[in-house]
């Protein structure tokens, strides 16, 4: 199943900003903290702590977050459901990345290791 046109372009608008909170709010609730959130943030964009701010400072959205972000060069190993989609066959660029932070945290909420959330190829 792939996301509707509608539903790519409402992602793409969505601040980072209003998503964050939620993301915090998720993962404590959890037993996670907000600074082993922010390490999942930076494994996926390279942002650094300061840069993460700035982004909801500045209200970007996930289009200009993530044409921002330096894609982490393992991201494409993230597989898996998130919202009712596979993440490995989202077509859209955007929805996809957007989609594989959503998983990030989810499984950082369920309370998988770091050192499994960060992919590393297989030898």
């Amino acid at each position: 199943m792939q996301p509707t046109e509608e539903h790519n372009q409402k992602l793409a608008k969505m601040t980072f900003a209003s998503v964050y909170p939620l993301y915090v709010k998720k993962v404590e609730r959890k037993g996670r903290t907000k600074q082993e959130l922010d390490q999942v943030i930076t494994w996926l964009t390279s942002f650094d702590q300061k840069k993460i701010a700035e982004m909801i400072k500045d209200n970007v959205s996930f289009e200009n977050f993530f044409a921002k972000a330096k894609l982490n060069e393992n991201s494409n190993l993230i597989k898996g459901l998130i919202c009712g989609y596979r993440v490995e066959e989202i077509e859209n660029p955007i929805t996809q990345k957007v989609r594989y932070l959503d998983k990030l945290v989810d499984e950082l909420a369920k309370g998988k290791p770091l050192d499994k959330i960060f992919r590393k190829p297989k030898p």
